[in-house]
């Protein structure tokens, strides 16, 4: 793995040099400052103290005053509401948010929920979703995460008489649905200020404009805060502006006072606490127990968490998620397994710049994360497929830097449907075009790969020197997160440290050390799935690169740990 050093110019060094002045922050805070495009006091101000009144008014977003004053009307005249969401996280957290805010302004009776069934209906709205909207007499359907794409569907909707909210962050094609409204700040002719909000975002900004207009307490939709968060941290959008305010507050609520259903999710699925919940434990624990309803069987498991109003309901709930996630994970190793075992069994592998996988019975619903995975091992744009329906359908996946969605494209003419974008995308294939497909798509990668893209990177924020680490340091550090796109966790440069003489296994191959840098102070480490490295790194100077988990600052002693990203002994001692 090569290591790279994130570079600022000659410019921001002066900026640099006056930040550390104006407000009186170490020059390696100043430096991570630069990095995140903060280059002045009231950037940094606001940085470091989100305010929910920098949130931008609802209201700038095209079409908020049509959605809003058709949602009055039919709150007003006890209209049927239908909650249409997709089956993931964001759409999930969407429907849940929206369903637990409407059941405060309409009778119960009067709203309904519908998700999608990932491997029936696949997708996006489906026509089965509209039936059911039909067969119930919806007069309005409020669609979240999807249908900024469903041109024919939305028309068919609304020519049954079922007026349509579309709340979508995706982006448009040239043609946009006849709905009532469209919400989305991609759209080219919005001028909305922040154009990075999730589905769930785009939904609390429809009940933040409601409230404003008709004068509600702002509680009906800030209580769903922690939702937007988990939508926020599970989608992998930038942690930026509105984002940034939005999960800093939202994990403020998720560990204050959460939802009945999150706080039970988050009780059975942390065996041991010992901290805050953050956006990392959203991204690894909570989200994929939420996905995993979606992925197995059906994401409704997910939703009835979500709008528990009891915690008995709510445990029920939680636990049949937390088994369901067990199952999942059986399920993802199996195939994982199976995938490493067909390519280790190719013989022509070593020579390709693609790794492509198919087997008929794998679970449509985990492909996505065996891709993944698959990458994280062999470093290659992949594609993990199985066959559902007549066809075969399937994720890809790709390295950093390289373009999926374009290879894709030249692609296009072999593919029955694909969409996603430059990193992750979805596709299907008539089964007798499969061979030439993969012939093709290996062609094409080969062609526009460069070899700077094949070498996996890793970049460091800066140098850091262990005597650096003090309160002060550590205090401001805690204040850059909640960290995501665009404001990642830091990442440090340590030249010349050794273990002290303390080191030791713990856990499954993770190590425990104690990191020293010319003094006898000791400052905590850990090397997760380090421990082929015990014997090497005992007496020996090394350089490495790590992130700083910081537990607790509050007291005179911080609690935190280096976590030890990648080593590189020195060659002398």
């Amino acid at each position: 793995m090569k290591w790279l050093l994130k570079n600022i110019t000659e410019e921001d060094v002066v900026l640099k040099e006056k930040l550390i002045h104006e407000l009186g922050v170490s020059a390696n805070i100043a430096h991570l400052l630069i990095l995140r495009n903060i280059k002045n006091f009231d950037e940094a101000k606001k940085f470091f103290r989100p305010s929910l009144d920098d949130l931008h008014s609802p209201f700038l977003m095209k079409d908020m005053d049509l959605a809003v004053n058709r949602l009055h009307q039919a709150i007003q005249n006890k209209e049927k509401i239908l909650i249409y969401g997709d089956y993931d996280v964001d759409g999930t957290t969407a429907v849940a948010s929206m369903y637990l805010f409407l059941n405060k302004l309409t009778h119960n009776h009067l709203l309904h929920y519908y998700l999608p069934n990932r491997f029936e209906e696949g997708y996006g709205v489906s026509y089965q979703g509209i039936e059911f909207a039909k067969n119930e007499g919806i007069d309005l359907m409020i669609i979240l995460d999807c249908g900024i794409k469903e041109v024919e569907k939305i028309h068919y909707a609304q020519s049954l008489g079922i007026d349509c909210i579309i709340c979508d962050h995706h982006l448009p094609s040239e043609q946009l649905p006849n709905a009532t409204a469209i919400l989305n700040p991609k759209r080219k002719d919005c001028s909305y200020p922040y154009k990075e909000l999730t589905g769930c975002g785009i939904g609390f900004k429809l009940m933040q404009a409601y409230c404003i207009q008709y004068h509600l307490n702002k509680n009906l939709y800030l209580n769903m805060l922690d939702l937007v968060a988990t939508s926020i941290a599970a989608d992998i959008v930038p942690i930026t502006d509105e984002n940034r305010i939005l999960t800093y507050y939202g994990l403020k609520k998720m560990n204050e006072r959460p939802s009945v259903g999150l706080k039970k999710l988050i009780d059975i699925s942390f065996t041991k606490r010992n901290r805050d919940i953050k956006v990392s434990d959203i991204v690894f624990i909570i989200a994929p127990r939420i996905n995993a309803a979606g992925r197995i069987d059906h994401a409704s498991k997910a939703l009835q968490l979500l709008i528990a109003e009891t915690e008995e309901q709510a445990e029920q709930y939680a636990k049949e998620l937390h088994d369901v996630n067990a199952q999942r994970q059986d399920i993802d190793k199996q195939t994982l397994e199976e995938a490493i075992q067909i390519i280790e069994n190719d013989k022509l592998f070593s020579a390709k710049k693609t790794t492509v996988v198919f087997k008929e019975n794998w679970n449509k619903g985990v492909v996505g994360i065996v891709a993944a995975k698959l990458v994280e091992k062999y470093y290659r744009p992949t594609i993990v497929l199985t066959e559902h329906n007549g066809y075969i359908t399937g994720s890809a996946r790709s390295i950093n830097g390289f373009d999926l969605y374009t290879a894709l494209l030249g692609c296009k003419e072999y593919l029955y449907q694909f969409g996603g974008h430059s990193h992750a995308a979805g596709l299907s294939i008539e089964k007798h075009n499969l061979d030439i497909f993969i012939q093709q798509f290996e062609i094409l990668v080969k062609q526009q790969l460069s070899p700077e893209q094949e070498e996996k990177k890793i970049y460091a924020d800066n140098y850091l020197r262990l005597d650096e680490i003090d309160n002060k340091f550590l205090r401001i550090l805690k204040q850059f997160e909640p960290h995501g796109p665009h404001n990642m966790h830091p990442v440090f440069w340590l030249k010349d440290v050794r273990d002290s003489g303390r080191m030791y296994e713990v856990g499954n191959g993770h190590l425990r050390m104690h990191l020293t840098q010319h003094s006898h102070k000791e400052f905590p480490a850990m090397f997760y799935n380090g421990s082929n490295y015990f014997e090497k790194l005992k007496n020996k100077s090394f350089d490495c690169l790590c992130k700083i988990d910081i537990k607790a600052v509050q007291s005179e002693h911080p609690v935190y740990d280096l976590i030890i990203e990648d080593i590189k002994i020195n060659s002398t001692l």
